[in-house]
């Protein structure tokens, strides 16, 4: 701590005293802060041509709330920074093995409308932003409040872009670019190998299994959310099975992977065991790594 705010004397140190996680960390910050925007930056990410700047004066020269700068991986290639809700955030179960399969095809058949943006183009309106980079408005905030403090990783900034959408659009700037080196901090910190999303199997895996479910509980309600536990307690039976039928077609150990369902199972009744006190609505810090 003295050693950077010795060498950058204008930062603010605030100390939480314990591992507070992204939302409540976050809303200390903004709760010290004195000018009329706030931006949620990560630690791991590279500025690139001045885009701080840039995105502070737009945002301020139109009606948007809150916006982004397009986020890129390491080789330059583009990563996801704006997303669209689905209902009842289906899109949550795609990680599924098996079921979540079914269901991309399902989705593929109706042509269901894809939940992100790859590529945003020079102004792209979204429903809600990476928390990577996300640059609001403190009037916005002023209004809707802070982020959700039940929330120790993930899914807080969906949360609470659904509530700053009621205040005005959201946009991603497609021309303005941050590299993003998703993951590497969490990974290294839980020792997971997965950059993604898709993880159910690990701490990780658990803690994006009950972020993502909490947020359901909160934008969509209690029926969603016991539907979603539902589709996660059914893949259980569905996955020991697929994977064995799997690897006896493929003629390799009909056990392979049985770890990850162990580690997916352990999850799901994590999961399950939080399930009455994520209903009833009970605020806590939901931290699982």
């Amino acid at each position: 701590m003295k050693e950077i705010v010795n060498r950058f004397p204008f930062v603010t140190w605030i100390e939480m005293g314990y591992n507070a996680g992204f939302a409540r960390a976050n809303n200390a910050g903004i709760l010290k802060s004195a000018g009329d925007t706030v931006l949620l930056l990560n630690p791991d990410t590279v500025i690139l041509s001045d885009s701080i700047n840039l995105c502070l004066s737009r945002l301020w020269s139109r009606k948007e709330i809150a916006c982004s700068v397009q986020l890129l991986n390491p080789d330059r290639s583009p990563q996801i920074t704006g997303n669209y809700f689905m209902k009842g955030g289906l899109n949550h179960l795609l990680p599924l093995p098996y079921l979540g399969k079914l269901l991309r095809e399902i989705a593929f058949f109706f042509r269901a409308k894809k939940t992100n943006v790859l590529q945003a183009n020079n102004e792209q309106e979204v429903d809600w932003i990476n928390g990577a980079f996300l640059m609001v408005k403190k009037s916005a905030i002023e209004k809707v409040g802070l982020m959700d403090e039940d929330f120790f990783l993930y899914a807080e900034e969906a949360e609470w872009c659904h509530r700053l959408k009621k205040c005005g659009s959201l946009v991603v700037y497609g021309d303005l670019h941050a590299i993003h080196l998703q993951g590497e901090i969490i990974n290294k910190a839980v020792n997971s190998a997965d950059k993604g999303y898709f993880n159910l199997y690990d701490k990780k895996g658990l803690q994006l299994m009950v972020s993502n479910t909490l947020r359901i509980r909160k934008q969509y309600g209690s029926g969603w959310f016991i539907f979603h536990v539902f589709l996660y307690i059914i893949e259980i039976p569905l996955f020991l099975l697929c994977n064995f039928l799997e690897n006896i077609i493929r003629f390799q150990n009909p056990s392979r992977n049985w770890s990850l369902v162990y580690g997916y199972s352990k999850n799901v009744f994590a999961l399950v065991k939080l399930s009455p006190d994520i209903i009833a609505g009970k605020h806590r810090l939901y931290k699982m790594i």
